[in-house]
């Protein structure tokens, strides 16, 4: 039986341009990320394109016009339709304009519909429109989680009939243990000591960093003082408060750490190697990369029983209500405390982090352009 034809797939990459995120990478960057890497290797010839100044690209190639004017276009002239020389178009970031291709769109969350308290309140209306647009243009939808399905459906009126679930997953390089040296240097740099408890993320309300710090300084003295807790993450929409407080605590000498910008995926790599216990307390999410990353380092994991969460720890994680401060603080004592918890939370972990790898993310998502062009 012969191979399937390798299909011409544009990716919107928009999101992992350096000279438009200044090298930060969010959960959309990352995901745009790792399909430009993976979907070669199922199939598939990969022609980035992306939004924005031509001069400051260098990952995609310039859409054929800007963002602004082909949605003027599609507003004044619906029936017009831009050229693209491929088989199919997949918008991983809600930047979508009509095509003469059939066009694939990951929705990842409805965040600013279902929860607008907690977005930015300049921009929501505007990340609302994008997302509705996205939905209503897209031939099909890939939902990262099955939780999202209903959100979909509900917030954006899609179709479930057009709706393919393809997880998130993890560079199959983290199942390696990183070099014991090289760890030891990044933590070294950053001033931090091996077994600290750790979370990771944009900093913003749904995040729940603050009852994370809350639990955490709950915690007995001798804990504090032999770990650290360690916050990764840039400050996002609605961070004050939550900002305020770490650095409050900074400077009544509590052991936090907050690291607000990482120069590399080895040193975020190293950091996760470095952490006792990692902490993901979040309120809402469309799937969660940075639980499978844990998972991946060989990290126990505390992880939020909300949204999509549970699903994709599927039980390798401890649960927690993340609205319950003494819940979050007794599962980080017991995980500190208690070695046996640690190695099962640890092996199941790397059980669920062999099912959710980039690779079997690209190679879904192949599954879905395929089923589109029949």
């Amino acid at each position: 039986m012969s191979a399937p034809r390798q299909l011409r797939i544009g990716l919107s990459t928009t999101t992992t341009e350096p000279g438009l995120t200044g090298g930060r990478l969010d959960g959309i960057g990352v995901y745009s990320h790792a399909l430009l890497r993976e979907l070669p290797q199922a199939g598939c010839a990969v022609i980035p394109y992306s939004f924005g100044p031509t001069a400051s690209l260098s990952v995609g190639r310039p859409m054929p016009r800007s963002l602004a004017l082909a949605t003027v276009s599609d507003l004044l002239l619906p029936g017009t339709r831009q050229h693209m020389d491929v088989d199919v178009f997949h918008a991983t970031d809600y930047r979508i304009v009509r095509m003469d291709c059939p066009v694939v769109a990951t929705l990842h969350d409805a965040l600013p519909i279902a929860h607008p308290e907690w977005c930015n309140p300049r921009l929501r209306g505007l990340k609302n429109w994008a997302q509705v647009n996205a939905a209503r243009k897209a031939d099909h939808v890939i939902a990262v989680s099955q939780f999202a399905i209903a959100e979909l459906v509900q917030c954006f009126g899609v179709d479930e009939r057009r709706i393919s679930v393809v997880p998130n997953g993890v560079d199959e390089a983290w199942l390696e243990p990183a070099p014991e040296s090289r760890v030891a240097e990044t933590l070294r740099s950053l001033g931090l000591r091996a077994g600290y408890f750790l979370t990771v993320g944009t900093i913003q309300p749904r995040k729940n960093f603050a009852r994370l710090l809350e639990a955490y300084l709950g915690l007995p003295a001798n804990v504090r003082a032999q770990r650290q807790l360690v916050i990764v993450g840039a400050p996002g929409a609605r961070s004050d408060d939550v900002v305020n407080r770490i650095r409050a605590a900074q400077q009544r000498g509590e052991n936090v750490v907050w690291l607000s910008h990482l120069t590399s995926f080895d040193q975020l790599r190293h950091v996760y190697a470095g952490a006792g216990v990692f902490v993901f307390p979040s309120l809402y999410e469309g799937f969660g990369i940075p639980v499978v990353e844990a998972f991946g380092a060989g990290v126990p994991v505390i992880a939020s029983n909300a949204t999509s969460v549970p699903e994709v720890t599927a039980g390798a994680a401890v649960d927690v209500d993340p609205l319950s401060v003494s819940a979050i603080g007794s599962a980080m004592l017991e995980l500190a405390r208690d070695d046996a918890l640690r190695r099962r939370c640890m092996a199941a972990g790397t059980v669920r982090a062999l099912q959710l790898t980039w690779r079997e993310t690209a190679r879904k998502t192949a599954a879905v352009y395929r089923a589109l062009l029949k």
